[in-house]
């Protein structure tokens, strides 16, 4: 920063820049953070299966139809009436899963 500044034939010291970071670097911060809005009435439930820590794990991702991420659960085994169970936690909402290949009967 001190560089660039020199370039444009500004001088400053060090110090000031220090004072700079450390008053404007919060303001940065909050101002860079996503707007969380409040959890939309219909949830979605996604499913995976992933390695973690390595591990492999069931990853449930709930998200409301903003696309928001309201919960996750990891689960060593497949229980999908846990996740549903989990999700009757908030009041008025519908709790949908996702019909991905997986979730679906073939004939």
């Amino acid at each position: 920063m001190d560089e660039l500044l020199v370039e444009q034939g500004i001088e400053v010291d060090h110090v000031t820049i220090f004072r700079w970071v450390q008053r404007f670097t919060p303001l940065l911060i909050d101002a860079a953070r996503p707007c969380r809005h409040a959890p939309g009435d219909r949830w979605f439930v996604d499913e995976t299966y992933a390695k973690i820590a390595g591990r492999w794990s069931y990853l449930y991702r709930a998200i409301d139809q903003f696309g928001q991420v309201i919960d996750l659960l990891v689960a060593e085994r497949r229980d999908m009436e846990a996740t549903h169970n989990r999700g009757r936690g908030a009041p008025r909402r519908a709790l949908l899963t996702l019909p991905l290949p997986a979730h679906t009967m073939r004939p």
